[in-house]
């Protein structure tokens, strides 16, 4: 747990300035590594996915992977960067255990794309304008597991284990300038851009762009410095953030942790931070290093990148749809109010609830869903709705059962429950459950039959005309059915059975 103490967020906003840089690293979908032949592939057993070259043995050489480049080119003209017609390599020099070659081969000085800006739309229409000072190309590390100790972190933990099945899995990292200007808006806009990225690179078929496996991971910078005072502050940089919520949530901790430790007269410490999601704080990592830090040379077993201008107007001309016209298209088709259509901005569903649409969905249920029910489990699981384990063809089939009345509303509640407890598909829970809508008239009257003895009160004013009093019944009904009665098929048999026109 940390023991940090943080100021309330409006006393550092009346005190302090953020300023804010972000890291973004995207996991290209590429069907092989960055430098080798290994598959490129999430979730398999540890270690199977590797050879010699990513491994780091002696005497191999690596070779550069053509779709990562052209994905890296991609993802830099959709940012509106400059393409380099002449980019290199170097080696990143640094010690651990997830780096078997002890370096990492990435871009220093010259990364194939520079120079671009990308425009943040935030919940009220407010435009972020933020600059991309590069997005580069290199390789991702392994993964280490740490055992033992209770929070699965290095600290307290008695050993690691390592995976390098993601090691020299391609990336490309995107780094933006300093952005300043954000004032008490800064956690929402660091939400709102890792959104963006994120949208751009699966939009652009780049990247599975799954925050929950890691292929998007944010570094957030922050540093704080009093309002009138050009002199940036110190920053530190919390490390691998992994969903959206999380780096809204880092970005706020850390401004009022920056801010808490400048009133006390102490200097900031440049450092990385670990983010806590249980405790939605940050911990100190490492002194931060700098790039001398890391003895950064060209790599000496590659060849420099060579982008002709055909090259890049050839991929320039594959670019998709760009994703503000996209979703100017998508609410047209879905009929979507302005308010609407932002709330599934902002909740980060917008390809969710596309996919779910796509699947068979009418708009109307697949907003239902996702804005509704899902969204609200995933705020009690403190987890972005799109990791909750619903897929858009779960809420396909659920709605198809309600279509078929073989199920209602209620009913699809309870399903939803089985499927994330894992009992399987939606009509494989009502089948387990019993939880099918009971349609059988003669069930249904006996049913009725007792509501209507239970409530003769009710009953007499039904036969007085007082028609609308029969969802007493119908309630009386659906209690004793445990919500499984069809609701519609009752009312018209409680009228028929007290012999008024309904």
């Amino acid at each position: 747990m940390t023991t940090e103490t943080i100021l309330s967020f409006e006393e550092a906003m009346e005190k302090y300035e953020p300023v804010l840089g972000f890291e973004v690293h995207v996991e290209l979908n590429t069907k092989t590594k960055m430098f080798s032949s290994a598959p490129n592939v999430f979730g398999d057993e540890p270690n199977t996915n590797v050879n010699e070259v990513c491994l780091g043995l002696p005497g191999v050489l690596p070779v550069v992977n053509r779709q990562a480049v052209e994905s890296s080119i991609l993802i830099g003209l959709a940012l509106n960067c400059k393409i380099a017609p002449h980019s290199t390599f170097a080696r990143k020099q640094y010690f651990y255990p997830d780096t078997p070659k002890n370096f990492q081969t990435s871009q220093y000085d010259d990364p194939i794309c520079y120079d671009g800006w990308i425009d943040i739309e935030l919940e009220d229409g407010t435009v972020f304008h933020v600059e991309i000072e590069r997005a580069h190309m290199e390789e991702d590390a392994g993964k280490l597991t740490h055992m033992g100790g209770s929070t699965g972190r290095i600290q307290g933990a008695d050993f690691s284990l390592v995976d390098y099945n993601r090691s020299g899995v391609p990336l490309v990292e995107i780094v933006t300038k300093t952005i300043e200007g954000a004032g008490s808006r800064a956690p929402e806009l660091a939400k709102a851009y890792v959104a963006a990225i994120r949208e751009i690179v699966k939009n652009l078929g780049v990247s599975e762009a799954k925050m929950e496996h890691g292929n998007v991971r944010c570094d957030a910078n922050v540093s704080l410095r009093p309002h009138g005072q050009e002199k940036l502050g110190t920053r530190t940089e919390t490390k691998n953030v992994n969903s959206l919520r999380a780096v809204e949530n880092a970005v706020k901790f850390e401004i009022q942790r920056h801010a808490a430790v400048l009133d006390s007269g102490t200097p900031i410490t440049q450092e990385t931070r670990h983010w806590h999601e249980d405790t939605k704080s940050t911990t100190s990592g490492r002194p931060k290093s700098d790039a001398d830090d890391y003895r950064y040379f060209p790599e000496p077993d590659l060849v420099p990148i060579v982008t002709s201008a055909a090259w890049v107007e050839e991929l320039r001309a594959t670019l998709p749809e760009p994703p503000a016209e996209r979703r100017k298209r998508l609410q047209a088709d879905w009929g979507y109010s302005d308010l609407e259509f932002r709330d599934v901005v902002n909740a980060a569903l917008l390809d969710e609830i596309e996919e779910t649409i796509a699947a068979g969905a009418t708009a109307a249920a697949a907003r239902k869903w996702w804005m509704g029910e899902i969204a609200r489990r995933a705020k009690l699981a403190d987890v972005d709705p799109a990791a909750l384990g619903v897929t858009p063809a779960v809420v396909v089939e659920i709605e198809k059962l309600i279509a078929t009345g073989a199920i209602n509303d209620k009913l699809a509640r309870k399903v939803l429950d089985g499927v994330l407890e894992g009992e399987g598909t939606p009509t494989e829970v009502v089948a387990k459950r019993g939880l099918a809508v009971v349609s059988d008239d003669g069930a249904l009257q006996t049913a009725i039959d007792e509501a209507l003895a239970a409530q003769p009160d009710v009953a007499e004013k039904i036969r007085g005309g007082k028609i609308q009093a029969v969802g007493a019944i119908v309630g009386g009904v659906m209690k004793v059915t445990r919500g499984q009665a069809d609701a519609a098929r009752v009312r018209e048999l409680i009228l028929e059975t007290l012999g008024v026109e309904g």
